[in-house]
């Protein structure tokens, strides 16, 4: 694995893998090339079949390096990029120049096909995974839960909206906090929206959203929390879990846990698809494991909470065991290595190096 040193590689190298510190991150035309030139290297000294990149701006050194080794080369979409005007289409298009295009989910994979017109057969759709006896329902005491409450300042009969990601329009925060004003407006009390994530300051959309929690007089009812350790507990400590991204997120990680942990969700939709919370029409009310609302409007979202929160206490919890089972059944990590090595071997396998040897030529 090549990247920027983070606080996963101590995980990568406790699973047995090797990890090599190279600046894949920067969008500058000449790192870019002396990053190609580092992954042509590496790949030469190590006998690689395969280079697999995970985001643009490493994605374009991968390319240059494994054409200029003759090897394939594999992208993986966890989300849907911004494509806000052709330097943008242009710049996110390597990320469609893989041997093979894997899709975190079907709702990924339709938009690879519709903005790049990208071949069916090189699409593979391979979701993440998730750590499940972390989080486990059953192993968070209750002890943990209270502290949990108890750092964010919330009384036992408050319910706890949960929002996880970073403080990123695109997140859609701002659409919850108007939801929070019509809640409010509509005489709904004893609840709290908790948003739990980085905020990098790469933007100005923090103080957009603090302006508009002043503006909606909604400071009694959002809470931003800063970045949490024991998320197994915040999990618990949450009625619900929601997801008002305003762009596709193909399939958020945060989503997979909170219904590990048992928790009703309530997604946009552009949040996650079908293939990640089922909701109606997909399915019937009996196999739900959420709600879904149409992303951006915050009356729609006020309406879903409103809905979920007027379920007897029982259908709820059937709800989040609904989903513990859809995501162990359908997102565990053997499940999921299977799958992507199965996809290393088609693309490396003789038959398929074959079919590929004058395209990587060509390129």
């Amino acid at each position: 694995m090549a990247s920027q040193a983070g606080r996963l590689v101590a995980d990568v190298t406790a699973a047995g893998g090797e990890f090599l510190s190279l600046d894949l991150a920067s969008n500058n035309p000449f790192r870019m090339l002396r990053s190609a030139a580092a992954l042509n290297r590496i790949a030469r000294e190590r006998k690689c079949d395969v280079i697999h990149a995970l985001g643009r701006s490493a994605a374009w050194s991968a390319y240059l390096a494994a054409r200029l080794r003759g090897i394939p080369f594999l992208t993986s979409w966890y989300k849907g990029f911004r494509d806000q005007n052709i330097f943008k289409h242009l710049y996110n298009g390597v990320m469609a120049r893989g041997d093979r295009v894997v899709a975190v989910s079907e709702q990924i994979a339709q938009l690879i096909s519709d903005r790049y017109g990208t071949p069916w057969e090189r699409i593979a759709v391979v979701p993440s995974s998730i750590d499940f006896e972390r989080f486990d329902p059953a192993e968070v005491a209750r002890e943990r839960v209270e502290a949990m409450r108890h750092a964010w300042g919330i009384k036992r009969d408050i319910k706890v909206i949960l929002i996880v990601g970073r403080i990123v329009r695109r997140k859609g925060h701002h659409v919850v906090v108007k939801a929070a004003k019509r809640l409010k407006e509509m005489g709904f009390k004893d609840f709290l929206c908790v948003f739990v994530g980085e905020d990098r300051g790469r933007t100005h959309y923090t103080g957009e959203l603090w302006d508009l929690v002043l503006a909606t007089g909604t400071m009694d009812v959002i809470r931003m929390a800063a970045p949490v350790a024991d998320m197994p507990a915040a999990y618990a400590a949450a009625a619900v879990v929601v997801s008002a991204a305003v762009q596709p997120e193909g399939l958020q990680r945060s989503i997979l846990e909170a219904q590990a942990m048992a928790r009703p969700v309530i997604v946009s939709d552009l949040g996650a698809g079908p293939d990640v919370v089922l909701t109606p029409p997909a399915v019937p009310e009996s196999r739900i494991t959420g709600l879904r609302f149409h992303a951006g409007d915050d009356a729609a979202l006020a309406a879903t909470l409103l809905r979920l929160f007027s379920l007897p206490e029982p259908t709820c919890r059937a709800m989040g065991a609904r989903g513990r089972d859809w995501v162990l059944g359908h997102f565990n990590a053997p499940a999921v290595a299977e799958q992507t090595l199965r996809l290393y071997d088609e693309i490396t396998g003789p038959e398929i190096a074959a079919a590929l040897a004058p395209r990587l030529r060509q390129n």
